[in-house]
């Protein structure tokens, strides 16, 4: 008869993310098995990778050993990589981690240590644990858990180094989450902000809300149509609100998506729009007419737009791996529209999108971009092409045709999104007493 894990299948989807989208298998479970270190070692010895989970009330407190459980109880203690880490319930954030990395198995328990004596052990017999001290959660005393399940782990790289990094930044992406779900923009001026998505064809502008929607929903979306290097799909203006998942609340921006700019005047969108883009005279699903820009006298042209309907950041939406490679009339057009964004104050950024390597764009705190990545150079040609401060030039790597969610992509995602908020409430923060006043 199939023994069912206590793990449930949402907790086991995001454990999977967490460790790269590796595959569990349950190898043991105390209550169907035994409360023995023998009937533990008897199922888990010699098979490869595992995963120990003891589940308390709320919490999951797990060890991740990438070397073989040994085969024979002889109290002596071995070489074996391990993270130790500690879950809250149901979400599966990470709440704590630690490196370990010897083992020993008696006949009474399991003990996973480190050389400087931190170290975790299980008790079957008395179905309890006890843990190092974190500053997260402390335990004095050693700890009733409710059961303990061991899983194999398959198609996990053998890299603590990585392990721990995708883990950190799951952490440092819970962060994130939770910092934009408060955020509110300055003095309430509005509800939402507007973020205009402005750059050439197939740079990366409708994947980017995709990607930012599919951050908050869990998984991969594709709701905006995606088009190719060449062909833009986008022929209406869109402006997209975000759900903080499907049946959640509406977060406090709005991503404007606009058609594929091209370097030549009767392709791609008409410079002569974005201003009317700007001043929010531009209502949704506007058709763009690359010969015909919008006009007062257009049927649905919004003739006295109010703050919360102006665009509050610009992000130029930039390949990355095209930038040195633009042609002197995108150049050209680029810094025209920058010209106009300017005149109107509104706050701007770029973003480069086809990042090729996340893990060496950010530090390992993950909180800046480090100037020995591949990709400098291109930040510097942004910075010295329209003036865009190094701090306001972002990278991303879009979600394409990917099914699961990476941590690392997420956090770039959303590191981006955060700043071009901070840059919009530094728009709001400055604007004329007189257009607050207007706005009220």
């Amino acid at each position: 008869m199939a023994v069912t894990p206590r793990l449930t299948w949402l907790e086991e989807k995001r454990l999977q993310i967490l460790l790269g989208n590796a595959s569990l298998s349950l190898l043991y479970k105390e209550s169907a098995h035994g409360c023995s270190i023998q009937k533990m070692v008897q199922r888990c010895s010699q098979q490869g990778p595992t995963i120990t989970m003891l589940y308390l009330q709320k919490s999951i407190v797990g060890a991740l050993t990438l070397d073989h459980i040994p085969k024979i109880v002889d109290d002596s203690e071995k070489q074996c990589a391990s993270i130790f880490f500690i879950f809250q319930k149901d979400s599966l954030t990470v709440m704590s981690t630690l490196f370990l990395n010897l083992l020993k198995v008696t006949s009474d328990y399991l003990e996973f240590y480190s050389s400087d004596k931190l170290n975790f052990w299980i008790y079957p017999k008395k179905r309890v644990f006890r843990k190092p001290d974190f500053s997260v959660i402390k335990f004095s005393t050693d700890i009733q858990y409710l059961e303990c399940e061991v899983f194999r782990v398959e198609g996990i790289k053998n890299d603590l180094g990585c392990i721990k990094k995708m883990m950190t930044a799951t952490q440092h992406k819970n962060k994130l989450l939770a910092d934009l779900r408060i955020y509110k923009p300055h003095a309430d001026l509005v509800s939402k902000i507007r973020i205009l998505l402005l750059g050439p064809v197939g740079s990366g502008k409708s994947s980017f809300f995709n990607s930012v929607k599919s951050v908050f929903h869990g998984h991969t979306t594709r709701q905006a149509p995606v088009g190719s290097d060449n062909t833009s799909i986008t022929e209406q203006y869109r402006i997209y609100p975000v759900k903080d998942g499907k049946d959640g609340q509406y977060l406090p921006f709005m991503l404007c998506d606009s058609m594929g700019l091209d370097e030549t005047d009767d392709e791609g969108l008409c410079v002569d729009d974005i201003p009317y883009i700007l001043k929010g005279c531009v209502p949704d699903r506007y058709q763009f007419n690359p010969f015909n820009p919008i006009t007062p006298k257009h049927p649905t042209f919004i003739t006295s737009p109010s703050l919360k309907d102006r665009i509050h950041c610009v992000a130029y939406v930039l390949d990355i791996n095209s930038v040195k490679s633009l042609s002197s009339g995108m150049v050209a057009k680029l810094k025209q529209i920058h010209e106009e964004v300017l005149k109107c104050g509104v706050a701007h950024v770029a973003l480069l999108t086809k990042v090729n390597d996340c893990d060496e764009v950010l530090q390992e705190n993950f909180l800046n971009m480090t100037k020995k990545m591949t990709s400098w150079n291109q930040v510097m040609l942004i910075n010295q092409m329209l003036g865009i401060p190094l701090s306001n030039i972002l990278m991303v790597r879009n979600y394409a045709s990917e099914q699961e969610l990476d941590p690392m992509k997420d956090v770039l995602i959303l590191s981006a999104l955060r700043q071009m908020l901070r840059a919009a409430n530094d728009f709001l923060e400055d604007l004329p007493l007189e257009e607050i006043d207007e706005s009220s």
